[in-house]
């Protein structure tokens, strides 16, 4: 059955399980998270993407309001917990000053392949290295899913969007794999391009061919 949702639409993908840090200044959103810490209600972060609120998006529990400022700005702590499809988008929620819309919740699984989530951090591992990003990842392939690692891997907006919309993780796999394999060899001819910049007016040690 569908339910009235106050939605936050931001240029951004948040993620089921995901944590995110929020500064909230506009007056329709502070509206919309104080009736959230008032009466323990979840909000909804749909992606805005080329001008549209997208249709799938993220159900957001506030955790804590960290700080609030004197002009009524707030910090505040969320965590991705499910997903929903908006039926019906509203600008405004009747007499609130925030959007909302008629959502229904999705299902979406979170068992993977282990093979695949081994390539998956394999792949991470060769895309850090070449750019040089020391950044933690998971150690272990059975204790990660794609959700966690999607923000980490050089997926644009809409390709974010995409695994989101993705509701088995063996295929949401599969596609940041397929990701991977395209990315890291433009990365590494990127880096061996940025060695021949770099040695441009060095003497170089040429080995000539065999003729």
């Amino acid at each position: 059955m569908d339910r009235l949702m106050p939605l936050f639409p931001l240029q951004l993908v948040a993620f089921p399980g995901e944590k995110l840090n929020l500064h909230i200044f506009e007056p329709r959103y502070k509206q919309m998270i104080n009736e959230c810490d008032a009466q323990n209600h979840t909000f909804g972060i749909s992606a805005h993407i080329d001008g549209k609120v997208m249709d799938i998006g993220t159900e957001m529990r506030l955790v804590e309001i960290q700080k609030r400022y004197d002009n009524g700005e707030m910090d505040i702590k969320t965590e991705g917990i499910g997903l929903f499809k908006i039926n019906d988008f509203f600008r405004q929620a009747p007499d609130k000053l925030y959007a909302a819309g008629k959502v229904s919740l999705t299902t979406y699984t979170m068992e993977g392949d282990s093979s695949l989530r081994n390539s998956i951090l394999e792949g991470i591992k060769e895309l850090f290295a070449l750019l040089k990003i020391k950044k933690e990842i998971p150690k272990d392939p059975t204790s990660f899913n794609t959700f966690e690692v999607a923000h980490h891997i050089g997926f644009t907006l809409a390709q974010e969007y995409q695994l989101l919309c993705i509701k088995e993780e063996v295929a949401r796999q599969e596609f940041m794999i397929r990701h991977l394999q395209h990315l890291i060899p433009i990365v590494r001819e990127m880096e061996n391009l940025r060695k021949k910049i770099q040695m441009n007016g060095h003497f170089k040690n040429v080995i000539p061919p065999e003729l």
